[in-house]
């Protein structure tokens, strides 16, 4: 594994039951980036992430993070590495009848012997680096919604995570509030020095942030490279999904009889 990658996929596949989501899927996230997977729903985006936090493994190919293979990782081995990972679920996903000091303090209380004085200290750290320090007392129902995903991003960071993982950060969230997002993960990626992964399917404010872009469709890198070059290619689903259009790869109607014949076929049985 390069010294410079802290994520390599190399030549994966993957199926559930019998139904083949990944095909021999090559993607490398170097340290230090933000790399966005970007795709129509279903292209296997979300497999790729789990494939990444070690939730599920490979049926074929390798999954290397930090250089350990997580095929071959133990659940002890595992779980210590994915204690250096962080999480951003979609929509935040707070624990409801936990204010949002003790949402962010949760994990270190968990998985740390740190004095409460300590741990007070971090967990104000963590969210004055979101802008929400003196939101510390309220309870997540209190909260809008792009304030519940920047609890969350803290929460993310509480254990200083050599990586974390986005699902849709952007999803749901005002312009406002998706343009604060997308500057955080870009600040903090820089600040701590982490690698981010961003699974989205906000193609605009993505651009503006990330270092590199992978495009999957039906479970195999249809296209990848810098926003720019994403901005400027041809390849038709890139382009269609890109720019919005309506015509192209992904069609607008699902697969039926000729339109005509239906209608013929409506007036024969009136």
């Amino acid at each position: 594994m390069s010294s410079e990658n802290l994520v390599e996929i190399e030549n994966v596949s993957f199926a559930y039951n019998k139904r083949l989501v990944l095909k021999g899927i090559n993607l490398v996230a170097p340290r230090g980036k933000v790399i966005a997977i970007m795709g129509s729903s279903g292209c296997g985006k979300t497999t790729l992430m789990r494939l990444i936090g070690g939730q599920i493994r490979a049926k074929q190919g390798s999954v290397r993070v930090a250089g350990e293979v997580l095929n071959d990782l133990d659940q002890d081995s595992l779980y210590r590495l994915r204690r250096r990972m962080g999480m951003l679920f979609q929509f935040g996903a707070l624990f409801t009848d936990m204010s949002v000091y003790d949402n962010v303090a949760f994990q270190m209380r968990e998985h740390t012997d740190l004095p409460d004085s300590v741990i007070h200290d971090l967990v104000m750290m963590k969210l004055h680096a979101v802008g929400l320090r003196g939101a510390h007392e309220m309870m997540p129902s209190e909260l809008s919604g792009g304030m519940a995903r920047r609890v969350a991003l803290a929460r993310a960071i509480a254990l200083d995570p050599m990586l974390i993982l986005y699902d849709e950060p952007f999803a749901g969230l005002d312009p406002i509030s998706l343009g604060v997002t997308g500057n955080l993960i870009r600040r903090l990626t820089d600040t701590l020095g982490i690698t981010s992964i961003v699974v989205t399917h906000d193609v605009q404010e993505s651009l503006k942030m990330v270092d590199y872009v992978y495009f999957v469709s039906e479970g195999v890198i249809v296209a990848q490279g810098t926003p720019d070059e994403i901005r400027a290619s041809e390849t038709p689903y890139v382009h269609q999904f890109v720019h919005g259009e309506e015509e192209g790869p992904v069609p607008f109607h699902y697969p039926a009889p000729d339109y005509r014949g239906d209608m013929l076929l409506g007036d024969a049985h009136a």
